[in-house]
């Protein structure tokens, strides 16, 4: 398969605003793709999209949404075809995690992380697709994570969140393989975002933190053969074949070891 070409092409990246969003626009702006910049925070997106704009010659546009609202992610859509700008790319990065016991943490709050993480992520993918198949080629990646290879006691939300992207990103691999669309779920491990440090819970970063633009790099690679879904980083690839290899029991109580929290509520963690 060949090399996928950015140049000109749109490109609609959720999460935009730090850690892999940003190293995601950066790097694509760099390669001559348009971008349109999605996140909460639309006084740095202003400021990124500005920035990226003059640096590559490229359109940039900040679109300001919360995807954890009914209705803002087609929302969002909208307003890229307004701007005349339909994605030709679309990166769905957004997401949070809440570590802590299930019980302890509202409902609400778990609600949202759903709704982000899963329902948003769907319903972009859903809009953005009809274009894609219409010119007959186009790219989708969607951001899971290691946490969607096994169950996660303590992030139980957060590992069955991850589980749906990565298994509606390869069964859209599988339908759109033929048809020019490339879809790919990528799985990066512990990265150094503020995913961690919005709150202190170091237990739920697991193994040595890869930096996001090696993440953002194997991503890319892995688009470009056609890979359904890829594992950041040589020692994650080896720690997901712990599942296929020991009784489900035996790794969840693994699992359950290096994520306990050290107290007994729960906190948010944001990508």
């Amino acid at each position: 398969m060949t090399a996928f070409n950015y140049t000109n092409q749109t490109v609609l990246i959720t999460g935009a605003s730090s850690g892999i969003g940003r190293v995601f626009a950066e790097t694509l702006a760099a390669r001559g793709a348009h971008l349109l910049l999605l996140a909460r925070s639309g006084a740095v997106l202003e400021t990124l999209a500005a920035d990226l704009a003059k640096r590559h010659g490229i359109r940039a546009h900040a679109l300001v949404a919360d995807l954890s609202l009914p209705g803002a992610a087609q929302n969002a859509h909208a307003q890229a075809c307004a701007l005349g700008m339909p994605p030709d790319v679309l990166i769905n990065n957004a997401g949070f995690a809440t570590h802590g016991r299930f019980e302890t943490i509202p409902l609400a709050r778990q609600a949202a992380e759903v709704t982000v993480n899963c329902t948003a992520l769907m319903e972009l993918t859903h809009c953005a697709l009809p274009h894609m198949l219409a010119l007959g080629r186009g790219a989708i990646i969607n951001v899971a994570s290691t946490a969607a290879l096994q169950p996660d006691p303590y992030m139980a939300v957060y590992g069955a969140s991850k589980a749906f992207v990565l298994s509606f990103s390869e069964a859209l691999w599988a339908e759109n393989r033929q048809r020019g669309v490339r879809v790919l779920a990528l799985c990066p491990g512990a990265t150094e975002t503020a995913f961690f440090d919005v709150v202190a819970a170091p237990e739920a970063a697991v193994g040595k933190r890869m930096a996001p633009q090696a993440v953002v790099d194997e991503a890319l690679r892995a688009l470009d053969r056609g890979r359904s879904s890829h594992v950041a980083g040589r020692p994650n690839r080896l720690l997901a074949w712990l599942p296929r290899l020991l009784p489900r029991q035996a790794v969840l109580g693994i699992v359950q070891a290096m994520l306990k929290p050290k107290g007994q509520g729960g906190v948010t963690l944001a990508r």
